[in-house]
Formats: C-alpha cells, sequence, structure tokens
C-alpha cells in the first residue's frame, strides 16, 4: 500500500506517541494513588499478596505509585527508559495476578495484561531518538 508505505520512516515519531499516551495515562492513574495516602498505599501493596509476598503493604503501595506517576513523567521524557519500563512491567504483572486471583477473571486483567505486554516490548525496543537516553 503506497500510501502508508513511507510511514516505517518515522519509527521515533511513533515511539514518542507511545511514550507520551502511556506516560500520560500513567500519570493520570499514579498521582491520586500516589497522594492517597498510607490508606491508599497500604491497600494497593496489599496486592502482593498475591505473589506471596505479605509484609510491608505500605511501603509496596507508595513504591508502585510512585513508579506509576513519576515513571509516568519518566516515560515521556525518554530518562531511565528501560528501568522504568522494567518497574511498570512487574507493576503491571502483580496488578494483572491481583485481577485472575480475586475472580475477576480475565476481562478485568487484561487491561494490565496489555499494558504488561507492550512494557515488555519497549524494554527491547528502547525510547528511540526523540527522548533524553537518545538510544
Amino acid at each position: 500500500m503506497a500510501l502508508l508505505g513511507n510511514l516505517g520512516n518515522y519509527k521515533n515519531f511513533g515511539l514518542l506517541i507511545i511514550r507520551i499516551g502511556l506516560g500520560i495515562m500513567f500519570i493520570y492513574h499514579g498521582y491520586p494513588k500516589l497522594m492517597g495516602g498510607v490508606k491508599s498505599w497500604e491497600h494497593l501493596g496489599g496486592s502482593m499478596k498475591y505473589v506471596g509476598i505479605h509484609f510491608w503493604p505500605i511501603v509496596w503501595g507508595l513504591l508502585a505509585a510512585v513508579a506509576e506517576c513519576f515513571g509516568g513523567f519518566l516515560l515521556i521524557i525518554g530518562l531511565v527508559f528501560r528501568p522504568v519500563c522494567i518497574l511498570l512491567f512487574i507493576n503491571l504483572v502483580v496488578a494483572a495476578l491481583m485481577h485472575l486471583r480475586t475472580g475477576g477473571g480475565l476481562s478485568d486483567a487484561a487491561h494490565a495484561i496489555e499494558d504488561a505486554i507492550v512494557f515488555a516490548g519497549l524494554i527491547f525496543i528502547g525510547p528511540g531518538k526523540y527522548s533524553v537516553d537518545k538510544k
């Protein structure tokens, strides 16, 4: 298809669109969790029990909220991109397991699984040239 044939020349722009879109959404969802305080962090960190970790739910919840909120910002600018993708991938695996093990089923876990797949791919692709990392 000739009309779309040249879009391959703009892969770095496509990565920028993905980074900005995902970054904004992770800030949007992470900021309220971060500002929710200790009760919010404890509830969020309680999800770690689904991976066999039963201690420090407040700490795990705070770390998850920080990863979402600040990770979203770092995604947008493309700084420490791969480590951020790894942290968000782990965060989303825990979220997916929580949804699956609380009886929500695949339909409840689908969004977390889809985002985890995207971050798994981005770990290998990198941030593109329109980033602070420029790799």
